[in-house]
């Protein structure tokens, strides 16, 4: 009797931890819709690189990154790629030789984009003035010495927060209710 008893028990775990693991994955996805950690915002960007894009959605390999693993009696949500933690908590960033040289390729992709006319002037289009302020951002970059740091501000994407405990309430509730109104399928 005892041994079906912690059967049902590990069984209604199980299914709970499923339903939370599934519901947070869709949250932290939509934080990336919403572009701010449930009702938090994150920082507007300051670069002209992309006006008007989506915050942390150049590639989609961040918000694509995310997992999740469920050990025993708890979820764990990672990403593996290796600038995640840098936006999810926000920090410095020290210039190196080796970024001042990207930020130099990337100065110099953006002034050979320049829409030009026949006398070798800059077009006054819409493209090429933002390609020009693109291109002002990456100089400014490229001209910053080695060793300086870069501040990145924080843009949450996976944590806890009260909404989360509010997900996690829910769902136990939810389960605990149809297990005990016996609507709850322990053959799962």
């Amino acid at each position: 009797m005892a041994s079906s008893i912690s059967n049902e028990v590990q069984k209604i775990c199980k299914r709970i931890l499923r339903d939370i693991q599934v519901e947070l994955t869709d949250e932290f996805d939509q934080n990336f819709e919403r572009q701010a950690f449930f009702s938090q915002a994150w920082a507007r960007r300051k670069s002209p690189t992309r006006p008007g894009g989506h915050i942390l959605v150049d590639t989609g390999a961040l918000r694509q990154s995310i997992q999740s693993v469920i050990h025993e009696d708890r979820i764990v949500f990672r990403s593996s790629l290796p600038y995640s933690y840098i936006h999810n908590e926000g920090g410095e960033i020290i210039v190196t030789a080796k970024m001042k040289r990207f930020f130099w390729h990337k100065y110099y992709e953006a002034t050979g984009s320049f829409g030009r006319r026949k006398d070798g002037s800059k077009r006054k289009d819409k493209r090429t003035v933002q390609l020009s302020t693109e291109a002002e951002f990456w100089k400014f970059l490229a001209l910053m010495k080695v060793g300086k740091a870069i501040k990145i501000p924080r843009r949450q994407f996976l944590g806890t927060s009260p909404e989360i405990e509010g997900i996690i309430s829910n769902i136990v509730e939810e389960n605990l209710n149809e297990y005990f109104n016996n609507e709850f399928d322990i053959t799962q």
